[in-house]
């Protein structure tokens, strides 16, 4: 009885003293967390929300921020090649004086990316079969190099189509690099890819989520999509590399998108941007590939004036999203907005809203569903506020539309993989070209006008709606915006 009596006892002390330390250090992690949640440049209501995570639930906010929460992490930043793309010496572009000096250029450029560049050949890709097309011919085509990032890489006849021309073309002796996102490919980047390491070539893959590591966070993800070919044509656009985006025919259920080809100097920084990623999850050396890079690039090659623009963790500021803050501020007459997503902070928002009432046409185009509920009931409350205020709202069905792009008065263009939301524009790697040249402008807001052609207005609720259900799914899916 005494022994049970005194194993009891130390029982319970020693439960109790773990409980006390458990208490403690949760505390004080959760103390460490919130500290560097206020350290971070995070727009408030994703700081908010955080912290409202963090504090109220911290088994679940704890584990969710240490996997998900991170933006610009100091320890990526310190590893990775910081990204003010420049020209390599070897490069003939001449800077386009005439639009450095614009607003929106000077914006961008402050914000950390490169000034305008001449001399270049702008062609858009507006269905998949023609990216398609583009993209086995430039492959089959190149006689040096091919590099291609991708988000996804489609387990399908598409994704297994391209895997197949690239091991080709590494047998052939060209040297075949594919960077893959390790979460948005993560069945793929291994066996699927296999056959062009056989081949020759190299897959890497970016920040890898499995095994858990300290190079990186779960939260900050690849969306680049870019493909380079002997380092002077590029593709960009928000096409993944599988069969909802494009393909050699066409198929009744695929996704509108947008893209376009450039050769020409902004094709050269666009495969600088490639080589700083590469480097960075393969850990070889940026040295070794840009001397595969022919003593010819950078030569003129058309009339096109782009403005090459890389965001994420590795661009000191947020160049994107400042210059796409100073096209709205600076518009005078219209704004098209082409996105699949629709979840601005606040001064994207009230940016729009102060347009609208100042008489400018804003015209805002999405999916009627998109492929993520729960984005389309946080976008409720933002497209109501912008109707309210004047805005046009367009929904595009029965398709999902993908596309990404922003048009401005005729006169300044936007395209590339960010979408108009908060992981975008503030956690993600991505990229985007502006366009400033009349003649491509004028192309895109063609394109844009045959896309609102086919769309229908959406209806404007004054207020909300009655439903109960609806009201909730609205509010928590707003709430959550910040995170998604």
């Amino acid at each position: 009885m005494l022994a049970d009596l005194r194993d009891f006892i130390v029982r319970f002390l020693a439960e109790g003293l773990w409980a006390e330390i458990s208490s403690i250090a949760g505390f004080l992690l959760a103390l460490f967390l919130v500290a560097r949640l206020m350290s971070e440049k995070k727009a408030p209501a994703n700081t908010f929300a955080w912290l409202l995570g963090i504090v109220l639930i911290p088994y679940v906010g704890v584990p969710l921020y240490l996997l998900f929460g991170g933006r610009k992490l100091r320890s990526i930043v310190a590893r990775k090649q910081r990204l003010v793309p420049t020209l390599p010496a070897t490069a003939a572009a001449v800077r386009a004086a005439e639009f450095a000096g614009t607003p929106v250029a000077q914006t961008v450029a402050a914000a950390g990316a490169s000034a305008p560049l001449a001399g270049n050949r702008l062609r858009l890709l507006v269905t998949g079969e023609e990216d398609f097309a583009e993209i086995e011919r430039q492959i089959r085509a190149a006689r040096h190099s091919i590099h291609i990032t991708a988000f996804i890489l489609g387990r399908d006849e598409t994704g297994r189509r391209i895997v197949n021309l690239l091991a080709q073309r590494a047998r052939e002796g060209v040297k075949v690099r594919l960077l893959l996102d390790a979460l948005g490919c993560f069945v793929a980047s291994r066996g699927f890819a296999q056959p062009i390491r056989d081949a020759g070539g190299e897959v890497g893959r970016f920040m890898p989520v499995l095994p858990f590591t300290s190079r990186g966070s779960a939260n900050l993800r690849n969306h680049r999509k870019i493909a380079i070919f002997d380092h002077t044509t590029a593709m960009i656009g928000g096409r993944n590399l599988a069969h909802e985006y494009m393909g050699p025919t066409p198929y009744k259920k695929r996704w509108r998108d947008f893209g376009a080809v450039i050769e020409g100097p902004a094709a050269v920084l666009l495969n600088e941007v490639f080589i700083a990623d590469w480097c960075f999850a393969t850990r070889q050396s940026a040295e070794t590939l840009r001397a595969e890079i022919p003593l010819h690039i950078g030569e003129a090659r058309g009339e096109s004036e782009l403005q090459v623009v890389a965001s994420g963790p590795d661009v000191p500021g947020d160049p994107l999203y400042e210059g796409i803050i100073s096209m709205i501020q600076e518009a005078k007459q219209t704004i098209c907005i082409v996105t699949p997503y629709f979840i601005p902070d606040d001064v994207l928002l009230r940016s729009l809203i102060v347009k609208a009432r100042a008489g400018c046409a804003i015209t805002l185009i999405l999916p009627a569903q998109s492929n993520h509920p729960v984005t389309d009931f946080a976008r409720r409350h933002y497209l109501r506020e912008l109707q309210l205020a004047g805005g046009r709202v367009l929904l595009h069905r029965p398709l999902m539309l993908h596309a990404k792009a922003v048009i401005v008065d005729h006169a300044i263009g936007l395209l590339g993989s960010a979408n108009f939301d908060l992981r975008s524009l503030f956690v993600n790697f991505e990229i985007g070209v502006f366009v400033h040249s009349p003649a491509d402008v004028a192309a895109m807001a063609a394109w844009a006008d045959d896309l609102a052609g086919i769309c229908q207005e959406a209806k404007l609720d004054r207020k909300r709606s009655q439903k109960f259900f609806g009201n909730v799914a609205e509010d928590l899916s707003r709430l959550l915006a910040p995170l998604l």
